[in-house]
């Protein structure tokens, strides 16, 4: 592109095209409209605030109830939170671990469920480091005013919280373990029951392979618990979660949590 400027008695042809290129091209072959440095930038912060959805959560619900935490190695955390960072509710707060098939919308209608009832809940979104993340977990309900705290978990979320337990200090005022094995990744269930303190519920059904016989064994292994409590659904096979969808169950599950955490 060339401009002519008309000066009165010369004609002078000035070539801008460096000029031009310089002002208005934002690079690439394409011709189209340049994104700058801040631009981009600005793109990228706005990834970075978008709330996860954990893969089952609306925009809306991701926005109110997504929070991020830190474990107890300082590893940002994700969790699903109903009522909010603010830590909306009045109630004891429960932390809940999923099974490794899963994510923290595993727990979702049964962390509403608890939410509606007054506890403060938080299920965590694993990412790896269970035990460090419920150690954070518990750490971060307790500073949001939790004053009484129960732990949850579903098979190796199960493992994670017996393992947790003896950790916390002071220790949970009540643990629940559906479906636990003993052993998992690392975590020794096993090895951790025997200096549980807290009142232990353990679920586990009759057919679900080999969950059975470690509920019993770990029952069996919590000696210093202030309770300990074997629910075995005989001729049952679910795991985990999934226990929780007979109302007997979950009824059982809920008498336990509200007797320890009112």
């Amino acid at each position: 592109m060339a401009v002519v400027l008309r000066v009165p008695g010369l004609l002078c042809a000035v070539t801008l095209l460096a000029a031009v290129s310089l002002t208005g091209c934002g690079g690439g072959g394409s011709g189209g409209k340049g994104v700058s440095g801040a631009e981009k930038g600005t793109d990228a912060s706005e990834e970075a605030r978008r709330p996860d959805d954990f893969g089952c959560l609306t925009s809306a619900e991701a926005e109110a109830a997504s929070i991020t935490f830190k474990s107890a190695d300082s590893t940002e955390i994700g969790g699903y939170m109903p009522g909010g960072a603010s830590g909306a509710g009045t109630g004891a707060g429960i932390v809940l671990a999923h099974q490794s098939d899963g994510t923290a919308c595993q727990w979702k209608d049964k962390a509403d469920e608890l939410h509606r009832l007054g506890y403060r809940v938080l299920a965590v979104n694993s990412a790896g480091q269970e035990v460090s993340e419920i150690v954070g977990a518990a750490g971060y309900l307790r500073g949001k005013g939790a004053k009484k705290l129960l732990l949850m978990g579903a098979s190796k979320g199960g493992t994670a919280v017996l393992t947790a337990s003896p950790e916390l200090e002071p220790q949970p005022d009540a643990v629940v373990s559906l479906s636990a094995p003993t052993l998992y990744s690392g975590m020794n269930a096993l090895g951790a029951v025997p200096k549980l303190t807290a009142p232990v519920l353990y679920m586990a059904a009759e057919y679900d392979d080999y969950f059975g016989d470690d509920a019993k064994t770990l029952n069996r292994a919590s000696t210093k618990a202030a309770e300990r409590k074997l629910i075995y659904v005989k001729g049952g096979g679910e795991h985990g979660v999934a226990l929780l969808n007979s109302q007997e169950n979950w009824a059982a599950v809920q008498a336990f949590l509200k007797k320890y955490g009112s």
